[in-house]
């Protein structure tokens, strides 16, 4: 396994902020939820997408109904 410093970065940053409320992930989730709700960024939420069936796979249900 290859060392990536942007990932050991990130998880020291995680380390250090879960450390901050002694690793009590009720506190790390309110916390994120306060900073969400807090922030001033504009949240788009899309309807859910139906999956696309390849027209390979389609035809082959079709013929097997």
């Amino acid at each position: 396994m290859s060392f990536d410093p942007i990932v050991a970065e990130i998880r020291e940053i995680r380390e250090r902020h879960a450390a901050q409320f002694r690793f009590d992930i009720r506190a790390i989730v309110k916390d994120a939820q306060q900073r969400d709700a807090a922030g001033d960024r504009r949240v788009v939420r899309l309807p859910p997408r139906r999956p696309v069936m390849p027209p390979q796979k389609a035809t082959e249900r079709m013929t097997k109904q």
